[in-house]
């Protein structure tokens, strides 16, 4: 798989259908849902997290933050916090420094979504580029990536 297009060729291989969107520079997911015209709660952010000395990708609705506390019961964990970007940079060299794909199973980082995210039939996140995104059915998200679905996020602060 070429890099810059390992969430796209990931997708092709399985034959799973998906939009690619081409959009402004967006650096936050709040940015890409506003270059999407979506609402934030239909946006996708992957958000890394270290558990117990472990990466995780926590994947919440651009609209919210994650609750590091139910995260941390839920997984079981004495200790959870976020990810620094110097940490996981490296992690995932076909992508933007902050816009790696929610696909944890492709570098082997377990995965937890926010049960709010799969009550919507579409899922939207970043394909890798600040200016790349997918826009992909949550039931095929789901069956491809097998995560844990869990109530996690909070909203963020106005």
């Amino acid at each position: 798989m070429y890099a810059r297009n390992l969430a796209k060729n990931y997708l092709e291989l399985k034959r799973v259908p998906y939009e690619h969107h081409v959009h402004a520079t967006a650096f936050t997911a709040q940015q890409l849902a506003n270059a999407e015209h979506l609402p934030g709660s239909n946006v996708a952010k992957t958000v890394m997290v270290k558990a117990d000395g472990r990466f995780v990708m926590a994947v919440v609705p651009a609209s919210t933050r994650v609750d590091l506390k139910a995260l941390k019961e839920m997984l079981g964990v004495s200790e959870a916090r976020l990810a620094t970007e110097t940490e996981f940079q490296e992690l995932f060299p076909d992508s933007d420094v902050g816009a790696m794909p929610p696909f944890g199973n492709l570098y082997e980082i377990p995965v937890c979504v926010e049960h709010s995210l799969t009550r919507d039939e579409d899922i939207v996140f970043n394909a890798g580029t600040h200016e790349d995104s997918i826009l992909m059915k949550c039931e095929d998200f789901c069956r491809l990536v097998q995560p844990k679905i869990w109530s996690f996020a909070v909203r963020r602060a106005a």
